[in-house]
């Protein structure tokens, strides 16, 4: 059989190429190309933050219990009169300090905590971790009080600076300065058990 024939009979002519085994080809590289980007530079979907609520972080720890460490009285700038008595726990130490009144979920009038620092700088507190609203009091080396937070936000994180060097800080529940009429310019005096 002639060449002639043979590419009558498979509808080829002298000279030109097949190129349906590279179309094939190239349709199945598209096809591959295709799966190969989307599986490998498929965008993550963009997950919101976790937010964990603070109030559900302090559930499982067990509240600390009040110790009566030492008496502390807030007196009257003008007259030197007792305003009035409370019951301190103490913090004199980093660890303490930083603990604070982490956790409390209450406390009465009757009580407070006095931090005592090493040397009178500013200070600067927080709210991190701390369920209840405090009265957050700044008193410097001479015993006056010389900034006052009240009724803090539980759980904040903002800095509440004292502004002035202090030596002495005293936490109270939310609404004893106003109730005692205690403000700046006000005196403590404590004693240590």
């Amino acid at each position: 059989m002639s060449k002639d024939i043979r590419e009558k009979q498979s509808g080829k002519k002298a000279g030109r190429p097949d190129f349906s085994r590279y179309i094939l080809i190239a349709v199945i590289l598209i096809i591959a190309g295709y799966f190969a980007y989307t599986n490998l530079f498929k965008e993550e979907a963009i997950k919101p933050p976790v937010f964990i609520d603070p109030k559900e972080k302090v559930k499982s720890v067990q509240e600390p219990q009040f110790k009566k460490e030492g008496e502390l009285e807030f007196l009257s700038a003008n007259s030197k009169d007792t305003i009035r008595k409370i019951d301190v726990e103490l913090a004199t130490n980093d660890d303490e300090r930083m603990q604070g009144l982490m956790y409390r979920k209450s406390m009465d009038d009757n009580k407070g905590m006095l931090f005592i620092f090493d040397k009178e700088e500013e200070q600067s507190f927080w709210m991190k971790n701390t369920i209840m609203s405090l009265d957050i009091i700044y008193i410097n080396s001479e015993f006056k009080i010389v900034k006052i937070y009240k009724g803090t936000t539980p759980f904040s994180e903002n800095s509440l600076p004292s502004g002035k060097p202090t030596k002495y800080v005293v936490e109270v529940a939310a609404g004893f300065t106003d109730r005692y009429k205690i403000k700046e310019g006000d005196k403590i005096m404590f004693t240590k058990n």
